[in-house]
């Protein structure tokens, strides 16, 4: 490793999040500051619905406070808890956002989110074989929209920089390779 951590110190904490700063000693002695978001493990789920009319993907419409203003995306969040099961959290954040429940749900991969600035690990799922139900929002997403929009659109939308986020969009790259790789 090209770089020691000297000290470290909290400097902020919610139930979400902790923010951190760490004093280092990089390999030519220099020293400096990093300043990390540590975060617990969240899911992105993927729900795609194959009808005879097509292919079709759920989106989440909601505020998102950092940028005052709402973005589509997929389902999808954390527990605040480092030892979740990535899949029940998965089937959890879908139901919650979405009322949806998965017949079947794939493992696509694990990523980082943001990682020059913070410690988040982030697991991808496919959710298929869809069944409808009650969302169960949690307090902040009282104002979700749900949007089932065609596979196409939901392209053109990543294209024409409507969905900007990049977890949305890494996701759908993940996807898309994975399902090259099953034909």
């Amino acid at each position: 490793m090209s770089i020691k951590t000297i000290s470290t110190r909290e400097v902020y904490r919610n139930p979400w999040t902790s923010v951190r700063e760490d004093v280092i000693e990089r390999a030519n002695g220099q020293r400096g500051i990093y300043g990390v978001v540590d975060k617990d493990p969240a899911c992105i789920v993927i729900p795609l619905e194959v009808t005879a009319e097509g292919e079709f993907l759920y989106l989440i419409e909601q505020f998102r406070y950092t940028v005052l203003a709402n973005h589509l995306e997929f389902p999808q969040g954390g527990w605040e808890t480092a030892d979740v099961d990535p899949e029940e959290l998965a089937r959890g954040e879908l139901r919650e956002e979405t009322g949806l429940t998965a017949g079947k749900m794939t493992h696509l991969t694990t990523f980082q989110i943001a990682y020059g600035v913070m410690n988040q690990k982030q697991v991808c799922f496919l959710a298929e074989d869809l069944k409808s139900g009650e969302s169960e929002p949690d307090a902040e997403e009282h104002d979700l929209v749900i949007h089932r929009v065609p596979l196409e659109r939901f392209e053109a939308m990543i294209l024409d920089g409507t969905i900007v986020d990049n977890c949305t969009v890494a996701a759908w790259g993940i996807y898309k390779l994975w399902r090259g790789q099953q034909r």
